[in-house]
């Protein structure tokens, strides 16, 4: 583990511009990718993307988070910040995962939900809630990857799974440093600060039972290294997949239901005696 990396160093290489994006992990774990659009209601939001995808014999449905490198591709894809419609579509496929038997397999690297006035006037807190419940109840296994920043609702939309993978370098919380320090101290410039007491980190969310797995990488990943990267968490998906497919349906969701209500972390709300502080001024 990288142990002398800070949590702010974190988050900076989470949000680094040259990091690999989930198109990148698509291209190099999966055998074959085929890319499905649009939400059949508005339009086809390119922040998020969904389709079919094969390793071996395996089907899967995929629903990624999809930042660009270039300006031009950031304006494409929102900025890595999906829309109303972006959550919607997802819902779609994983309704047709389940139609099909189709395990899930999402990827998670937004800084949040676009926060935008056409996207709220569009639903954009029921469509997050949505997602989230219909994840919840579905039938089939669902694997999450967080492969770089994982903030806010955004985030949390799509990884209501089974098992969570997170990159050693990712981070995965409920809003971003600055704007926990903005709303706990009224001052977003203790952002570092709030990095270390927000335990965003691989390795505080393994320790509270959050993810499940942290997957190794470098600090600076390399072609040759991110192949690697690549070809462990292909075997991760083959191996637990291998064992959800020998559940039942109801197994699959009660297992998805246990595991969120036996996370540790939540119990430490209890404790935050800063927040209970802030509440009662």
């Amino acid at each position: 583990m990288n142990n002398k990396i800070t949590p702010w160093e974190k988050v900076e290489i989470a949000r680094n511009p040259k990091r690999k994006t989930a198109m990148d992990y698509i291209d190099n774990i999966f055998d074959e990718f085929i890319e499905l659009h649009g939400d059949r209601t508005f339009k086809d939001d390119k922040a998020i993307v969904c389709g079919l995808a094969k390793i071996e014999n395996q089907n899967f449905t995929i629903i990624a988070e999809q930042k660009g490198r270039t300006t031009k591709e950031n304006i494409e894809r929102n900025f890595g910040m999906p829309n109303p419609e972006s959550y919607r579509k997802a819902i779609r496929f994983m309704k047709q995962a389940e139609k099909f038997n189709r395990p899930v397999i999402t990827f998670i690297d937004t800084k949040g939900a676009y926060p935008g006035l056409g996207a709220e006037e569009r639903g954009q807190g029921e469509a997050i809630a949505k997602s989230m419940f219909e994840m919840a109840k579905l039938k089939v296994p669902i694997i999450s990857i967080v492969i770089g920043e994982g903030s806010s609702g955004g985030a949390l939309a799509i990884g209501v799974a089974n098992k969570v993978f997170m990159m050693e370098n990712a981070i995965y919380s409920i809003l971003s440093p600055e704007g926990y320090s903005s709303i706990l101290w009224k001052d977003s410039s203790r952002y570092k600060e709030a990095a270390e007491k927000m335990r965003l980190t691989a390795e505080d969310l393994y320790e509270m039972k959050v993810i499940d797995k942290i997957i190794k990488e470098p600090a600076e990943v390399t072609e040759e290294s991110f192949k690697k990267i690549s070809k462990n968490i292909k075997n991760e998906i083959k191996k637990e997949i291998t064992k959800m497919n020998k559940l039942s349906k109801e197994e699959i969701v009660q297992n998805r239901y246990e595991k969120f209500r036996n996370i540790q972390g939540f119990k430490r709300i209890e404790e935050g005696e800063e927040i209970k502080n802030v509440i009662r001024k």
